[in-house]
């Protein structure tokens, strides 16, 4: 065996990672860019045009590509007196009925998220733990300031990118980012058992012993 068949083989036994993690990785930069390209000028087109109009012109142009590619298509096997077929006879062909069983998974990990996050937030409104609840009323604070500075779509449009360039950097340098994290952690974690140790309303009684 060849040294790139080797590598090849190589290649082919790596674990598979899911669509996800293969675009915002950007393991194939060619379909990473098209798909970041298309959802960042769709978002940008939001920012500046309605929801329907953007959906309009984009159906339209749609359209407009189909039906000039139907034409040519049309056109061409006429000159050349063939047979093949509806140029989209593929597309056409294709089972777009989404499968019961995986829309009832997507359904139960959508509620189990639903209940989690309903729980965690009856916990923090009810100041079960008055360190996590003073540092949650921080974070809506600071989301006061966010909201003012930045509307819906722009805070849309920060996530996609960031999406598309965070985890990379991260990969790229993960052993630095470690070790940076690492130390910011320790010194939250000691800044909140200080609180802890100075607010009696959050230390737990300690279970009376039973004779």
């Amino acid at each position: 065996m060849t040294r790139r068949n080797v590598q090849k083989a190589t290649v082919k036994v790596l674990p598979d990672e899911n669509a996800v993690a293969t675009l915002i990785y950007w393991r194939d930069p060619k379909k990473s860019g098209a798909v970041f390209g298309a959802t960042l000028g769709l978002l940008l087109s939001l920012a500046y045009f309605s929801l329907i109009s953007v959906l309009a012109y984009l159906s339209l142009l749609i359209l407009v590509a189909t039906v000039a590619f139907r034409i040519y298509k049309s056109v061409l096997q006429a000159i050349q007196k063939t047979s093949d077929g509806h140029p989209f006879k593929y597309v056409l062909d294709l089972d777009l009925t989404l499968p019961t069983e995986k829309v009832h998974e997507l359904a139960d990990i959508a509620v189990a998220h639903v209940n989690a996050t309903i729980s965690e937030l009856r916990r923090l409104f009810l100041v079960e733990d008055i360190v996590d609840s003073l540092k949650f009323g921080v974070l809506l604070w600071c989301f006061t300031y966010i909201g003012s500075w930045f509307n819906g779509m722009t805070l849309i449009i920060i996530g996609v990118v960031a999406l598309f360039t965070l985890p990379k950097v991260y990969e790229t340098n993960k052993t630095q980012i470690d070790e940076n994290l690492a130390l910011v952690k320790g010194k939250v974690d000691e800044f909140t058992a200080k609180i802890k140790a100075a607010i009696p309303l959050v230390k737990k009684p300690e279970p009376t012993k039973e004779d």
